[in-house]
């Protein structure tokens, strides 16, 4: 695999997360409460190693960020949308361990209440990931 590589992996593991993320939040609403902890941490496994992909490639390129080729409108949308998933991400990295914790100890009630929460930022997070993806490499990368 190449660097330049790393960050469709990255997307299709985020766009994975979302399937799994869905899956479970439709599991626990029909009361598969076995199924939907599978999926959910399935979903936990996926992200970690979107987690570790993204950094490799951000170590990679020592940092430098890739540029948005996209012009008017389109840029002030992709703006909105990362300057929202940045700082929801990074939510993520505390939210979603202490979610699953709380779960793992049994406290059903807490999780129940974290995960209100957590879902739909971790929904949010993954969606836009795998958009942010699409906007720099395939609808508007920047010219080379």
């Amino acid at each position: 695999m190449t660097v330049s590589q790393i960050p469709a992996l990255n997307a299709a593991l985020n766009a994975l997360a979302t399937v799994l993320i869905t899956a479970g939040f439709i599991l626990i609403k029909s009361g598969r409460r076995d199924a939907h902890r599978r999926a959910m941490l399935s979903a936990g496994f996926v992200s970690a190693i979107f987690l570790i992909g993204y950094v490799t490639h951000k170590a990679l390129v020592r940092g430098v960020h890739t540029p948005f080729g996209g012009e008017g409108g389109i840029r002030y949308l992709y703006y909105f949308i990362l300057w929202t998933h940045i700082p929801l991400a990074a939510s993520i990295a505390y939210l979603v361990p202490k979610t699953f914790l709380l779960a793992i100890r049994g406290h059903y009630d807490r999780h129940r209440a974290w995960a209100r929460w957590t879902f739909p930022i971790w929904y949010y997070v993954s969606v836009t990931g795998v958009l942010v993806y699409f906007f720099l490499y395939v609808w508007w990368p920047a010219a080379k």
